[in-house]
């Protein structure tokens, strides 16, 4: 079973949410941000551009042109490549782990998995930048001390979604890790 929603970021753009149901020990949450915008993309680049053309009016070097063309290109490709995320992926499987995985504008994708038996709990945290913002985020249980938490690893870092968005991944997450806990302590 497979539903998608529409939800917005902490700065108002907005996201969707698609959810899959493969199994109740099973879900998978895939967070879209929207693609890069052509208008912007093409303001900053004519903006880069006619500066260059400005000082290379006034200096008459047209190393001033070909440095503004290659940093302009560098610089693009470094942003689709390192830094602009179209979707971030979270897969939760009660018996084997939690697999996150953020998919760059350029295709490149870097996958994260965390074993289920490391995974103490998934909670919704608050931070403040410069406003209250809410991040759902797992713990991971300290090997040295049972009780105690020894990592904070955030979920959708880059699409920071609002508190409505996040409440809705949350709760399916907690049911698939009751799920698994009452299956690791049946008989």
């Amino acid at each position: 079973m497979e539903d998608e929603q529409s939800f917005s970021d902490i700065c108002g753009g907005r996201l969707a949410l698609q959810r899959r149901y493969y199994s109740p020990c099973c879900r998978e949450f895939c967070l879209s941000c929207p693609r890069l915008s052509l208008r912007s993309l093409t303001a900053v680049t004519c903006s880069v551009w006619l500066a260059a053309y400005g000082l290379f009016t006034l200096c008459e070097n047209s190393m001033i042109l070909s440095a503004a063309i290659f940093i302009t290109l560098v610089g693009l490709l470094g942003y689709l490549h390192f830094v602009k995320i179209d979707q971030e992926t979270l897969l939760i499987i009660d018996s084997l782990g939690i697999q996150m995985t953020s998919s760059y504008a350029s295709g490149k994708e870097s996958t994260t998995f965390i074993e289920m038996s490391k995974v103490k709990d998934i909670v919704i945290n608050e931070a403040i930048y410069m406003k209250v913002i809410y991040y759902l985020c797992i713990l991971l249980k300290d090997p040295v001390e049972p009780q105690g938490v020894s990592q904070v690893v955030p979920v959708f870092q880059s699409a920071k979604p609002r508190l409505d968005c996040l409440i809705e991944v949350y709760r399916s997450c907690q049911e698939i890790l009751a799920h698994q806990k009452a299956t690791a302590t049946g008989p």
